[in-house]
């Protein structure tokens, strides 16, 4: 049962749930012993990559496999084929697994894509940059949450958009799966309903008692977006300029009222900071496996049942105007109240707090920019369902600190980041009022600096942690902590052929879980490519 009430907190609260709590504590550790042959400088083959985060636990019994696409991405032209439910494992599942495999080779840069089914987002991911010999990886994803959309016949979409010429050789060669496990779902981590908006317009059920909407929000594109971090005042002498400065929040809006404020996770691709040597065996956190920021719109389905359609609208904060470089497509999961047709209720409570932003450029011989923003937002409503009046009330709060120093011709260039979002959800009907509160912190702490012989060098250090705490009765019921750490340190000679770059890099991940139900804990360590070390143990 406690395992139970931890998979269902973090199913509402981040995604963590099914990879992470469903993996097996480490029983022992295990560590690889350095080799000897680690080469003086990166050569034309490295090891494939690799991440420290494990991987989608699986149940026992039967099992079956579907294929959803199979392809080679050469240019922005999409995958398309039919998705078909398997035959054999009935149409619940206890888990669903995506799994993504891939291999390229010659040179290519990082590229971002996804996969629609019945044009549900289910995967965003990019990808690695090859070696010359080429490279193979691997991503998986728990998509049991989509099930309803996967018991029925739809079409596929999948591109890894990518530019091939004699240049740029890389040719991506992906092979996606679904596995199901036949069983009983977990009915309060999986919807009844999964929904899209059309042009932003989204009619729900009317019997929805519970409504979450996840937005795959990711800045991209090849533009200053893609960097959003690093933006800077239209006043300040800098290649990327945002008049507000770096500050964005991915906002959500019911009909035009302001739903749910999120801090988008600092997502580096595999060419950040100027450097790929940092990259090449190791990402940085949720780089292969990109992660939707939810919404708990349950205070509003009140007003989302009354059977008409509701305008749903995305935005992101901070981005300058008619400028392009975010996507943020929206799946609405919706639980539904099986003994009523229509489930009445009403938003009782909405407290925006003033979004503040002050983002100070300060001139010198060392340029900088202060960076503080904040902001509050507090929601409750209730629905009156066939097991009495549930009353549910959101809280989230969101920060950004960060300052940013360069010199002139932007060598060097440094950047010291926090966000945090903090977010609690209650739940007061049918028992005990139940919160789950979640507190997300996310850092960036890098220097990039051109030395002698255009020798760049990048040492930078990335954070992602979440700590989540279920209470009930004044009662902690159950509770996680996750710390995923990523250090690189990695030099190479600019402005040269591939071959004469002379490139060296040690890049390190931890990734921590500990939580009510077990733990999980494992190093990687890489050094000119070749993995050093991959410890595992609590």
């Amino acid at each position: 049962m406690k395992r139970r009430i931890i998979m269902s907190m973090l199913a509402g609260a981040t995604l963590l749930a099914g990879t992470l709590l469903g993996a097996a504590p480490a029983q022992s550790a295990q560590a690889h012993v350095q080799p000897a042959d680690v080469p003086a400088e990166f050569g034309t083959d490295w090891h494939d990559p690799v991440t420290a985060a494990p991987t989608v636990a699986k149940p026992s019994g039967r099992s079956c496999q579907v294929t959803l696409a199979e392809a080679q991405f050469r240019d922005f032209t999409p995958y398309t084929g039919t998705y078909t439910p398997p035959t054999g494992c009935g149409d619940r599942w206890s888990k669903v697994v995506l799994r993504l495999e891939g291999k390229v080779k010659g040179r290519q840069f990082d590229r971002l894509g996804y996969v629609h089914i019945g044009g549900v987002e289910v995967f965003r991911t990019s990808t690695p940059q090859p070696s010359p010999d080429g490279i193979e990886w691997s991503v998986e994803k728990d998509v049991t949450r989509y099930s309803d959309t996967l018991r029925g016949t739809h079409d596929v979409e999948m591109l890894i958009g990518n530019v091939v010429d004699d240049t740029y050789t890389g040719i991506i060669d992906v092979k996606v799966t679904l596995t199901f496990y036949a069983g009983r779902p977990d009915i309060q981590s999986v919807p009844d309903r999964v929904l899209t908006p059309k042009d932003d317009i989204l009619t729900t059920p009317r019997n929805s008692e519970r409504i979450v909407a996840e937005v795959y929000a990711t800045g991209s594109g090849g533009g200053c977006e893609e960097y959003w971090y690093l933006t800077v005042p239209s006043q300040a002498p800098y290649s990327c300029q945002a008049e507000g400065g770096p500050y964005r929040e991915v906002q959500i809006k019911v009909d035009g009222r302001l739903a749910g404020i999120a801090a988008p996770f600092p997502t580096v691709w595999t060419g950040g900071w100027s450097n790929p040597f940092l990259w090449y065996v190791v990402p940085g956190p949720r780089a292969f496996d990109i992660k939707p920021i939810e919404y708990d719109l349950t205070p509003f389905a009140g007003i989302l049942n009354d059977g008409r359609p509701h305008r749903l609208e995305v935005g992101v904060v901070g981005v300058p105007e008619g400028q392009s470089g975010w996507s943020t497509p929206v799946n609405v999961l919706v639980w539904q109240d099986a003994q009523r047709t229509h489930v009445t209720g009403k938003l009782t409570a909405h407290n925006s707090g003033k979004l503040t932003n002050s983002s100070t450029y300060t001139p010198g011989s060392e340029h900088r920019v202060d960076t503080e923003g904040d902001h509050r937002l507090a929601v409750a409503g209730y629905v009156d369902t066939s097991h009495g009046r549930v009353t549910t009330t959101v809280r989230r709060s969101l920060a950004n600190t960060s300052v940013h120093r360069w010199a002139d011709g932007e060598n060097p260039d440094a950047l010291k980041a926090t966000w945090t979002d903090d977010e609690s959800v209650t739940v007061d009907g049918r028992g005990p009022a139940r919160t789950t509160h979640t507190h997300r912190t996310y850092t960036m702490d890098g220097t990039t600096t051109v030395g002698a012989g255009d020798r760049l060098r990048t040492v930078l250090t990335l954070g992602d942690r979440a700590e989540v705490t279920a209470t009930s009765q004044g009662r902690r019921t159950a509770w996680l902590r996750l710390d995923d750490t990523y250090t690189g340190d990695a030099t190479y000679t600019i402005n040269v052929p591939r071959d004469q770059r002379h490139a060296i890099g040690t890049t390190s991940e931890r990734y921590r879980l500990r939580s009510s139900g077990g733990c999980y804990d494992r190093s990687l360590t890489t050094v000119q490519g070749v993995l050093t070390e991959d410890r595992s143990g609590c």
